[in-house]
């Protein structure tokens, strides 16, 4: 993205996945979707948290920049507590 795309008005929210507790892990970006920091809240704190910030949702399956080639600098700090990488 050209530093003149970046606009810090957009706002995205990619769910990783919602805990039994109730707890939804998420990534949150401002301007630029892949470049994430991970979040934890309960249900009605991140359904305030998003309307407040009036996110954009983003497929968890949606592909992430860079494609294939940058795929081993393409994890998350969840992915890293479950796997081992190279």
């Amino acid at each position: 993205m050209a530093p003149e795309d970046f606009d810090v008005s957009r706002k995205f929210v990619r769910i990783l996945r919602t805990l039994p507790n109730g707890l939804i892990e998420f990534e949150f970006s401002i301007g630029e979707p892949d470049v994430a920091v991970e979040l934890i809240m309960p249900k009605a704190a991140f359904d305030a948290f998003c309307r407040d910030n009036r996110v954009e949702f983003i497929a968890a399956d949606a592909p992430r920049a860079g494609g294939p080639e940058a795929d081993d600098f393409n994890w998350s700090l969840q992915q890293a507590t479950h796997q081992r990488f190279k």
